[in-house]
């Protein structure tokens, strides 16, 4: 029965792993332009695999759609077997967290809700498509992968046999965790929503945007959710100054993080005692090579390599401060 346990933890550490993979593939694919490499669901072309060339395609009414691009489409597609991967493991682990909801301290409950979050992630991945980049879907799917890999880390963390060191005060610290958590998960939303709606170069100089620190800004138009059907938002829809505005809030925002979390991880390394102190250092660590990673996009004008890092580093910088709010309110074994 204990082996048994140690391998439902093992498990959920792979799809731990696995989460992360597919959240950079999932940023990989966007930043590179081939959210629309295939025009259909959940196949591309109509096949499994993608097609080798125009005439290979069998059901030509997507060509009507879209152009064959295949280093676009196989992009896709591997991010698409490594999310249906994903969603396959998740399912093991419902069904053998319910097959042991006898067994003490097995979870149960986070299992099923992973499930259904995978699934309405595969709905979101389907809708990214058929509403061709909609900035809302796209933001609304990047929250869910975010979302799955810290569910899928929780759990990791819940089954360890060995209990994650906590803090011998957790009341003084909680309501800080939580607060940071609240900001970096909003700052997370800006980021996907400047990202989809492909405003991250337009303030192309740093720490001023345009030459200005405060640049002409359309900020009514710059956060309407929905805007009906029908459009192709692939490359963007908005006028400038809406996308200096959405860029300029997201820049806003990543300062007010980096100001707060900076002091909180200062604060648990001078006075969190031993056990908190690694977790500021390694929050503090994450925190300056994100906001590096921020600059770096916008005066090397977005390199691929470096925004797709600036979307992991963020992943890891969110599971940091899931330990910090598992070491503040898990139960005394």
């Amino acid at each position: 029965m204990q082996g048994t346990f140690v391998n439902y933890h093992r498990l959920a550490v792979a799809a731990c792993f696995l989460a992360l993979i597919v959240v950079v593939l999932g940023a990989y694919t966007r930043l590179s332009h081939a959210g629309l490499g295939c025009p259909d669901w959940p196949g591309c072309y109509g096949e499994l695999v993608v097609p080798a060339s125009e005439e290979a395609v069998q059901h030509k009414d997507y060509l009507a759609q879209r152009p064959l691009e295949p280093h676009k489409g196989w992009k896709e597609m591997v991010h698409r077997y490594f999310a249906g991967t994903l969603g396959l493991v998740i399912l093991m682990l419902a069904i053998w967290g319910w097959l042991r909801r006898d067994v003490p301290g097995q979870p149960t409950l986070l299992p099923l809700v992973l499930l259904v979050i995978v699934v309405f992630q595969a709905m979101l991945g389907m809708w990214t498509v058929t509403l061709q980049l909609k900035p809302v879907v796209v933001m609304g799917h990047l929250l869910g992968g975010f979302t799955t890999l810290a569910l899928l880390f929780v759990l990791a963390l819940r089954t360890r046999q060995t209990p994650v060191p906590g803090s011998v005060n957790p009341g003084v610290w909680r309501p800080y965790a939580v607060l940071g958590l609240l900001l970096l998960v909003l700052q997370i939303a800006l980021g996907g929503w400047t990202s989809s709606n492909y405003a991250a170069l337009a303030c192309p100089d740093f720490p001023t945007c345009q030459g200005r620190w405060l640049p002409e800004m359309d900020f009514r138009e710059a956060f309407v959710l929905w805007r009906g059907i029908g459009i192709n938002y692939e490359f963007g829809v908005l006028e400038h100054p809406a996308r200096t505005a959405i860029h300029f809030v997201h820049r806003v925002g990543a300062l007010l993080v980096f100001l707060y979390l900076g002091w909180l991880a200062l604060r648990l390394i001078n006075r969190g005692g031993e056990i908190l102190a690694r977790t500021g250092w390694l929050i503090l660590g994450l925190l300056l090579t994100q906001v590096s990673l921020g600059i770096g996009n916008v005066l090397l004008h977005l390199p691929l390599p470096v925004a797709v890092a600036h979307n992991a580093v963020a992943a890891l910088l969110l599971l940091s401060l899931i330990l910090l709010s598992y070491q503040l309110w898990q139960r005394p074994s």
